[in-house]
């Protein structure tokens, strides 16, 4: 009964929205310090157009590290425009750079990560990682948490994650899919492309989801599926299940 779990990476294993959310937060600070308390550059608005160009960017040629800045830009550029206040080259330099410095930030492992990779691996399960952006980004992240030595070569990095992308993944790899589980925050990404593809689904929740990745779920699973709040969690869960079939 010995399963393949495959881990997402990102607010799965290691930290990530909560340094996207602290740079939008300074994002935010400078649009309303510049336009002067207008009334049509308030905190809400900025961080809900940013958020929508955001979205735009990542569905248009999956995720990539410019997009996060050149969300900023174009904001300030739609603020600009709406406004008519003039346009600053050194502004959106700033914002660049704003926007490029959440790569910079320190890589911290979510409460239990080394625990429960250790109790899946003794259990005798095989591990992989699963995770999406840009190959340099991850493969540093990956690097600095000595994630090689539960996933070994079974570490596959995507640009896009979707259907398709876990579909070839499956497809082209040593999956049984009766015994085959994907664990991860976004439902988008990792919840219903796991359902569609008949695996087992593990939604991993966190306390402040990125709006990317709510979708609704219009797909019936077809073996397990549960939604846990702790990593720790895990391996109970799943050695649960397998008791019960």
């Amino acid at each position: 009964m010995k399963q393949k779990i495959i881990f997402d990476l990102d607010d799965t294993l290691i930290y990530c929205n909560k340094y996207f959310f602290y740079v939008v937060d300074q994002f935010i600070d400078s649009m309303t310090t510049w336009f002067g308390g207008s009334d049509l550059v308030t905190p809400d608005s900025v961080r809900e157009k940013q958020t929508e160009l955001d979205i735009v960017l990542i569905g248009t040629t999956g995720f990539k590290s410019e997009h996060f800045p050149q969300s900023f830009v174009d904001t300030y550029i739609h603020f600009c425009d709406m406004t008519g206040k003039q346009r600053s080259s050194t502004e959106e330099n700033f914002l660049w750079k704003l926007g490029m410095s959440v790569y910079d930030h320190d890589t911290e492992p979510y409460p239990n990560m080394e625990h429960t990779l250790d109790a899946l691996a003794s259990e005798g399960h095989e591990l992989h990682l699963y995770t999406g952006g840009e190959i340099l980004i991850q493969q540093r992240k990956i690097e600095r948490m000595q994630l090689e030595r539960y996933f070994e070569s079974r570490i596959y990095i995507r640009q896009l994650k979707d259907n398709a992308a876990l579909e070839n993944i499956l497809a082209n790899g040593p999956f049984d899919r009766k015994h085959t589980w994907m664990i991860g925050n976004s439902i988008r990404t990792d919840v219903v492309p796991a359902l569609t593809a008949g695996i087992h689904a593990i939604h991993m929740r966190t306390q402040e989801e990125w709006h990317y990745n709510v979708v609704q779920i219009n797909v019936e699973p077809k073996g397990a599926f549960f939604t846990l709040d702790q990593l720790k969690d895990v391996p109970s869960t799943i050695q649960g299940f397998l008791n019960r079939i």
